[in-house]
């Protein structure tokens, strides 16, 4: 504790008002905007883009069978899928921009898609 004396009142405002602007920028640095569709993929190629503000239900054929997808109070989730060990289905509700569901087996995938591209490590 012996470098606390070598602070003074202006060392302790810069070091303050540098933790805020960090508080402050973080959330806004990481967001990645409104969700607005889902682009539903079969075997890679685009099989639907799904506008979240109408609610239905599709169902997206695949090798092992019929894959359904529910899109509900702007989210979507897979309900249902042939696979085995429904990786995709446990997924959830995706709805945030950026979130996928991937039913590798049957070759389908949900993806959300918002007004900006979504920030990750990978697009660093």
């Amino acid at each position: 504790m012996y470098w606390l004396a070598f602070f003074r009142p202006g060392d302790w405002l810069v070091a303050a008002l540098g933790l805020a602007f960090c508080v402050v920028s973080f959330p806004l640095a990481w967001q990645a905007g409104v969700a607005e569709k889902a682009v539903v993929k079969r075997g890679g190629e685009v099989f639907a883009e799904l506008d979240l503000s109408r609610n239905r239900e599709i169902e997206v054929p695949g090798p092992l069978g019929m894959t359904r997808i529910a899109v509900e109070k702007r989210r979507i989730r897979v309900v249902s899928d042939p696979g085995p060990r429904q990786y995709c289905v446990r997924q959830g509700w995706l709805q945030r921009p950026g979130e996928i569901a991937i039913c590798a087996p049957n070759q389908v995938s949900v993806q959300i898609v918002g007004s900006q591209g979504a920030y990750d490590s990978l697009s660093y």
